[in-house]
Order: C-alpha cells, then sequence, then structure tokens
C-alpha cells in the first residue's frame, strides 16, 4: 500500500497540491490558473481522449457493469441531495450540485493517470475510460443542462446546444465514430495527439489546485457528510452492486471500484461559479476528497 501511494498516487496529486500551494502564495492569479485550465480544457483534453476512444476494443465494454455504475450513480445522486437538501438545509441548487459531487469522479484526469501508473496501459485504459465516455456523454450533459434550466440562465435547447459542442464530448463522439467504422487515424495525427494529450492531467490538475486555493478548507459538517458519502458511500454501493451482480473480469470489477473511490470533479465547482452558487461547501469538498481519498484509493489498489 504504501508503495501504492508514494509511487503511484502521491506523484499524480502533487500537481494539484503545488497548484493549491502556489495559489496561496500569490505566485500564480486566479486569472493565470483559468487561461491554463481553458487551454488544457480546449486543446490538451480532446488530444488526450481521442486516440483512447479511436483506438480501443469497444465490443469489450462490459455494458452491464455501466449500468450498474450508472444506477449506483442514480441512487447516490438522490441521497446526496436529500442530505444536503434537508439535512444540512442546503438551497436547491446547491444541494443538487451537492449532490453531483457525491457521484461525478475526476476520472479522466486522475483516476486514469493513476490506474495506468499501478496496472499499466492494458489494464487500466479499457475499464476506466468506459466511466469517462459515460460521464461526459451523459452524466456531464445531463448535469449542464438541468442546473443551467433550474438557474434560469437558458432553455433546455440552448444548453444541450452548448454541450454538443463540447471538445471533450466532441472527442469522444468522433473517437468512437472513427472506431465503430474501421477508420484509420493518420500516423502524424496520433503522434500530434500523444504528444499533447499527456500534458492535459498535470496542467488541469495544476489549474483546479490554484482555483480551489482561494476557498476555506475548514470541513464543516456539510462538507464532512458529503464527502464521506463520495468516498465511502459511493465506492461501497458500486462494490456491493458489482459484487451481487459479478463482472466478466476482475479488473473491471477493481477499476470500477477504484474509480467511484476516486476524488469528486471540478465540474459542480465550475457550474456552481457560471451560476452564482454558493462554493463554500463545495469547494472544500472536492479539496478534502481529494487529500482523503489517497489513502482510500491507495488501499482498494
Amino acid at each position: 500500500m504504501l508503495h501504492v501511494l508514494t509511487h503511484d498516487i502521491l506523484p499524480v496529486f502533487s500537481m494539484l497540491a503545488l497548484g493549491f500551494v502556489l495559489g496561496r502564495l500569490g505566485k500564480v492569479s486566479f486569472d493565470e490558473a483559468r487561461t491554463v485550465n481553458r487551454v488544457a480544457f480546449i486543446v490538451l483534453q480532446p488530444a488526450l481522449i481521442f486516440p483512447l476512444m479511436a483506438t480501443l476494443s469497444i465490443a469489450q465494454f462490459e455494458l452491464r457493469t455501466m449500468a450498474l455504475y450508472a444506477l449506483c450513480q442514480a441512487v447516490l445522486f438522490i441521497i446526496g441531495y436529500l442530505v444536503a437538501r434537508h439535512v444540512f438545509k442546503r438551497d436547491h441548487l446547491e444541494a443538487w450540485l451537492l449532490g453531483m459531487a457525491v457521484i461525478f469522479v475526476n476520472s479522466l484526469l486522475y483516476i486514469l493517470p493513476i490506474s495506468v501508473l499501478i496496472y499499466g496501459e492494458g489494464g487500466a485504459t479499457l475499464p476506466i475510460t468506459a466511466i469517462v465516455a459515460w460521464d461526459t456523454a451523459f452524466s456531464f450533459a445531463f448535469f449542464i443542462i438541468t442546473t443551467d434550466v433550474m438557474a434560469g440562465g437558458t432553455s433546455a435547447i440552448a444548453s444541450a446546444k452548448r454541450v454538443a459542442l463540447n471538445p471533450v464530448l466532441l472527442a469522444i463522439v468522433i473517437g468512437i465514430a472513427v472506431n465503430v467504422s474501421g477508420m484509420g487515424v493518420p500516423t502524424p495525427l496520433l503522434t500530434a495527439m500523444h504528444f499533447a494529450g499527456p500534458a492535459a492531467a498535470p496542467l488541469t490538475l495544476f489549474a483546479l489546485g490554484v482555483i480551489l486555493s482561494g476557498h476555506s478548507v475548514i470541513p464543516s459538517p456539510t462538507v464532512a457528510g458529503i464527502s464521506a458519502l463520495k468516498l465511502i458511500g459511493f465506492p461501497a454501493l458500486v462494490f456491493g452492486a458489482l459484487s451481487v451482480f459479478p463482472t466478466q473480469s476482475d479488473q473491471w470489477h477493481t477499476l470500477y471500484v477504484l474509480g467511484a473511490a476516486g476524488p469528486s470533479g471540478a465540474m459542480a465547482f465550475s457550474l456552481a461559479m457560471i451560476h452564482g452558487i454558493r462554493t463554500d461547501a463545495i469547494a472544500p469538498v472536492i479539496i478534502w476528497t481529494s487529500i482523503l481519498s489517497l489513502f482510500s484509493l491507495a488501499v482498494l489498489a
């Protein structure tokens, strides 16, 4: 466990921590971090995910496992929302995004590189990329559209159009289309993406650390409760579901539980910032789940 923590997990976490420290020291500004994050989102993340989707053996996706994971997400989201709304007395939209923080994991930029370091490219890529594809194409779209509509900022159609132009989602859709059609990807294009793509995770995590550094890390009861649902409730439910309905491969079981145990993704925080929703609980949830998941991931791996 200690070797996995020091050699595979902490090196990935270090970029988030470095961004947080430099942000607190005032060495990197919020605006600079947002610029870095935007470049990574528009250019580097698509370059990372397109080759994955274009070259994966999609026929080997365990659809039942993916469906069970999605069902667990739905159940824990409802529980997370109800707890935030009725136990911690949070406003509707904030509770909605806190529920999202329970089930939306930083899978592409955090769990995937950690899994590759632990299990290697062949062992980790397929199951975790399946989670990335599901979360980006469906969970991501669902929360953007519903939050936009409930916040009164735009219509469902306008939100759907915005989602359809998302660079990461486009990379997934085009990558799957290329994969299914059997079209080959020109080698120079793949080389360029393999050159640019690896920079996506460290730059995005660094920028996220800077952005989160401006928020308090003091854990309130809300932060503690939502973080517990994320780090204990979600992986426990996924483990239970996959134990009752076993996966075809032990690797899928291991990596789906590992994925569920990962830290909250930053999308809930981003949506809160866009719509002027309170972030005094959402931001610390991301920070604390990122810190505490260091140990849970090491144990589960």
